[in-house]
């Protein structure tokens, strides 16, 4: 019984002290406060596609509890900003407290509809403020976004926006409805042109028979889950040009995501691939830059097609979170191609095939955690829905003047599956390689580095001197053991570099001739 008197003593402190306390005791606040920053920028997006969430943190730094009558944004409920205070969403608020010394979090977003505009161009400055009214004073924090115009290509929706149209594709003479969201480009959609970006939602498929032509200076963005797909008969052109300020790419073809903030820059599998299927034909991608998908560019079948199923040429492949460049018994010729930062393999030529590439950096520093491959993964095999091996011939693979190299110490694969049926030929030629066989796994006839029918004036190991791997600039130093190691007759074929410097005197390993870097 004594305990419980003491409880009841103790309860009773406890009510008399918490009603002496000023805690809850909030003052009008008199237009003192301070913030993080006096500007928000909530960086580009495009019209009708929401932006990230940017914070701005509200300081009291006075000793006492206080409270804003207003909050809200000037445009009222007319803004295309909107706002998240103290767990409430809206774009005005009233009593917003904060005690003393503390500080609060605003949170900010916006969905802008540049046709709402008078006269609105490609990109629209898009501005409001966040006011904080005190009644006798009034403090202003400034809201900005740039908001650039486009063409949108998606599938039909439904009154919700729900997709309710998925790709139909030919097969054998039978349309087939597949799982992918996405519909064929209308004829008048064939052309994309450089006057405004592109922003295409599910698969874009370039239908039968017709050609996609994507002109110098375009830029695609690209939907979480959406692409391209090439079908049977039809084509893709990709006709970027030589640019002369490689800050801005003026004239080359950019595919990316469709998130435009910054810090979705440089992230992998933003997007799904360009697909050429079997069936399609007379592809050509030149002057490209390819970003941040799944399969930066993914061809399957048509071997033997004239000319190769896919000409790549002048064309830089980042941050794809599977493979660069996959190829399954396909036929593809690269030059001045780079690829680099890829979760799988950067180049990768799978049940077997034909494949051609001069003058090519495949390089792999993948620092986003394991990757099971290589840089360059070559197999003349696929399993069947049972696991059972299918092999088909590799026809040729030849690699020239390329630089192939990355942070493991393999990165060659040669995974043939070998059986007296078929070919397992290819042949590196004036390469510069990093293959470090320590726990000698790889002791086979195909890693013979002194058999010059397989390999010949290869240099391995040696320091390539890239700029910068992890901002994917691959130009070389003059520390580089590829400088004038390039076989020349090849040269002669790809005179210039990638940056449309001559090589042909003295030509150096890979897409680019060595520079020196400026001090920085």
């Amino acid at each position: 019984m004594k305990r419980y008197f003491y409880f009841f003593i103790f309860l009773g402190f406890i009510t008399l002290w918490s009603s002496c306390r000023k805690d809850f005791e909030f003052t009008p606040a008199t237009g003192n406060l301070q913030f993080s920053k006096d500007t928000v920028y909530l960086d580009t997006v495009f019209t009708n596609i929401g932006s990230s969430t940017y914070n701005l943190k509200v300081y009291n730094k006075s000793n006492n509890d206080i409270s804003i009558p207003i909050v809200k944004l000037a445009l009222g409920e007319t803004s295309y900003y909107r706002l998240n205070v103290d767990g409430l969403t809206g774009k005005n608020f009233e009593n917003v407290e904060i005690l003393a010394n503390d500080s609060l979090f605003i949170f900010v977003e916006s969905t802008i509809n540049i046709n709402n505009f008078p006269n609105p161009d490609a990109a629209y400055l898009y501005t409001d403020q966040i006011e904080f009214n005190t009644g006798t004073n009034l403090q202003k924090v400034e809201l900005v976004t740039l908001v650039k115009d486009a063409v949108f290509i998606y599938p039909d929706r439904d009154e919700t926006t729900k997709v309710i149209e998925t790709l139909k594709i030919n097969i054998d003479g039978e349309l087939v409805e597949t799982d992918l969201q996405g519909r064929e480009l209308l004829p008048e959609e064939l052309t994309f042109t450089n006057e405004k970006p592109y922003v295409i939602y599910g698969f874009a498929a370039v239908p039968e028979n017709k050609t996609l032509t994507i002109e110098a200076g375009a830029r695609l963005h690209f939907h979480d889950n959406s692409g391209l797909i090439v079908l049977n008969n039809a084509s893709l052109h990709i006709n970027g040009t030589y640019s002369t300020d490689q800050q801005i790419l003026e004239n080359e073809v950019i595919l990316e995501g469709d998130r435009l903030e910054p810090e979705f820059s440089d992230v992998p599998g933003q997007w799904g691939t360009i697909w050429l299927f079997e069936g399609s034909i007379n592809n050509r991608i030149s002057y490209a830059t390819i970003k941040n998908a799944t399969i930066g560019v993914l061809s399957d079948g048509n071997l033997d097609t004239p000319n190769n199923k896919l000409n790549l040429s002048n064309t830089q492949i980042y941050n794809a979170s599977s493979f660069g460049v996959l190829g399954r018994n396909t036929s593809i010729k690269a030059e001045n191609m780079v690829i680099n930062n890829s979760g799988l393999s950067s180049f990768a030529g799978t049940f077997g095939g034909k494949y051609n590439l001069t003058h090519c950096t495949i390089t792999n520093y993948w620092n986003n955690g394991f990757r099971q491959f290589p840089a360059l993964l070559l197999n003349n095999f696929v399993l069947d829905e049972d696991n059972n091996a299918i092999v088909t011939d590799l026809t040729e693979a030849n690699f020239n003047n390329c630089l192939i190299y990355g942070n493991d110490n393999i990165e060659i694969l040669l995974d043939e599956l070998e059986d007296e049926t078929v070919n397992f030929n290819f042949k590196f030629t004036n390469c510069l390689m990093r293959f470090n066989d320590h726990s000698g796994e790889f002791d086979s006839p195909n890693y013979d580095f002194n058999n010059v029918l397989l390999y010949e004036n290869v240099i391995l190991n040696q320091n390539p001197d890239f700029k910068n791997t992890e901002q994917n600039n691959m130009l070389i130093g003059n520390e580089s053991e590829g400088i004038n190691k390039g076989n020349i007759e090849f040269a002669s074929q790809i005179p210039l570099d990638l940056l449309n410097i001559n090589r042909t005197s003295a030509p150096d390993i890979g897409a680019y001739q060595h520079t020196t870097f400026p001090e920085e």
